[in-house]
């Protein structure tokens, strides 16, 4: 069985410091998932993120705070005013910092993130960080997950008590979605003149999307030095009209980690990668952080999502044991 000779010297390159060029990217994305080298690939990424990362498994956590008809229209997501079936319903603020209590009572989780809507007011998220900020421990960071903002609310977010944003220029932007390009890449742009740190991602992959596609988007992410990289594929939401289209394996979402990993793996700025929805395939492709989760989800039909898509700490703590990590 023969290896891609030209895939086997960008491979060597990559692993003596190169930072690939976008079509280098496309090249490597560009083999089939059940290929050879797609497997190199995957093993390469697991290996130089474990010894750049310590072998170490990071949790994160995500609450998500609200969920009601939402007017970004986004075609991926279970919260799009088109074809949600969610009844609207906001946690109290009893239940948001219940919910924080147990996630983050065992000291192991290294980041929350607390996800709105894009129509939540300002007003009402500067609320919900401030209350768990007070709440939770001063080395836990918050991540907030929200619609578009300007450098001013950036500024306030961070006030507020939040360490980072979770934004991205999502693949199918403005066309499965009413955003456009230049909005998202403002508000990115404002994450980092302000001093927050940036969460990026490729996302969300579904089956339509080419490897020019996604080597355009993870190589941003790398541009833009963000904190945490990584990828997510879309998941099938009934009632979408994406709905059609599919979903990307599992196998498929490892390799893409594994070339977000070798993108990622020697900027000194990125701290971690991540694969979403948490699966062993990626965590030994080159991930090291999954999320647990819990509250709304974007790509849950179900309310609460734990028990559901979501994971919960324990479940995530014994996804990396199985994957020989350390804690």
């Amino acid at each position: 069985m023969r290896v891609n000779t030209d895939f086997l010297h960008l491979i060597n390159r990559i692993e003596e410091g190169h930072l690939y060029t976008q079509q280098e990217c496309e090249f490597l994305l560009s083999f089939p998932e059940t290929s050879l080298e797609a497997s190199i690939t995957r093993g390469v990424a697991d290996r130089l993120s474990r010894e750049k990362f310590g072998n170490k498994g990071l949790i994160f956590g995500q609450i998500g705070v609200e969920v009601a008809p939402c007017g970004g229209r986004c075609r991926f997501c279970s919260f799009s005013d088109e074809f949600t079936t969610f009844t609207p319903h906001s946690l109290s603020d009893e239940e948001l910092l219940q919910k924080a209590d147990d996630f983050c009572s065992s000291g192991e989780l290294n980041a929350l993130a607390l996800m709105v809507l894009h129509n939540t007011s300002f007003e009402r998220t500067l609320s919900v960080i401030s209350k768990v900020r007070e709440r939770i421990p001063a080395s836990t960071q918050i991540m907030i997950n929200m619609g578009d903002f300007s450098l001013s609310q950036a500024e306030e977010l961070k006030a507020a008590g939040a360490d980072g944003s979770y934004h991205v220029w999502r693949l199918g932007e403005g066309t499965d979605t009413i955003f456009t390009k230049e909005q998202r890449f403002a508000t990115i742009e404002n994450i980092k003149k302000s001093g927050l740190d940036l969460y990026y991602c490729c996302e969300p992959i579904g089956p339509e999307h080419t490897p020019a596609q996604m080597a355009e988007q993870i190589l941003k992410g790398v541009e833009y030095e963000c904190f945490q990289h990584g990828a997510m594929r879309r998941v099938f939401v009934p009632h979408s009209s994406l709905a059609h289209l599919g979903v990307i394996s599992e196998l498929r979402l490892a390799q893409i980690t594994g070339v977000v990993t070798m993108a990622a793996i020697h900027s000194p700025e990125i701290t971690s990668i991540g694969v979403h929805e948490p699966n062993k395939l990626g965590i030994t492709s080159g991930a090291n952080a999954i999320y647990a989760e819990t509250g709304s989800n974007p790509r849950d039909t179900k309310s609460e999502t734990t028990g559901s898509h979501g994971l919960t700490i324990e479940a995530c703590k014994q996804m990396y044991r199985e994957c020989g990590f350390e804690l």
